[in-house]
């Protein structure tokens, strides 16, 4: 038999048992197909909030893992070039910035401080109380700066081609996403 037949025979029976179970009840129940329409609906409002609920649930254990364990990053824009060419796919871990267990040398990925819709794929250079000596290429001097307390500073491996902290400053550490542990290449 085709899955049809048996899923019209089981309707029927249930239809079936429906008037016989009326007809057995007392009282003003309404005809049998009223009490068939409130079951039958009954049925599909559950299955329908189930459906909703487990919705909800696995999208809150997603939201979970991308937010607190890590996740998978596609980076565009030269500025880590030669390290991270443009389109190569990266695995981040957000652990560590929980931990504080960032540190110099790392490439991170971070909310830009001049446009927080964007995230931003740098460098480590200082963390908190360094000393860090920057140049930005339209200047002809080098400057020192100071990173201050709760702060990083980030800057891309291609310096000539780079938007970051010898621009926008100390980038707060509250700001990092997560540290970069694996890059695949796609080129």
């Amino acid at each position: 038999m085709s899955f049809m037949k048996l899923k019209a025979i089981s309707i029927l029976l249930t239809v079936i048992n429906f008037i016989n179970n009326n007809n057995k009840k007392s009282g003003d129940q309404g005809p049998w197909w009223q009490s068939l329409h409130r079951t039958m609906l009954r049925g599909i409002l559950g299955k329908t909030f189930r459906l909703v609920g487990y919705t909800i649930q696995y999208a809150c254990i997603a939201h979970c893992a991308f937010e607190y364990v890590g996740g998978v990053v596609m980076c565009s824009g030269p500025s880590m070039e030669p390290t991270i060419q443009n389109s190569d796919i990266v695995c981040a871990e957000n652990l560590s910035r929980h931990f504080y267990g960032i540190q110099r040398g790392d490439i991170v990925i971070a909310k830009s401080p001049s446009d927080p819709k964007s995230n931003i794929c740098k460098r480590v250079i200082g963390l908190e109380g360094d000393k860090i000596l920057t140049s930005r290429p339209s200047d002809f001097f080098k400057s020192h700066n100071y990173v201050p307390t709760g702060h990083v500073w980030l800057e891309g491996d291609n310096l000539q081609n780079s938007t970051d902290s010898r621009y926008y400053g100390p980038v707060p550490y509250g700001l990092i996403r997560g540290r970069i542990f694996f890059k695949k290449s796609c080129s």
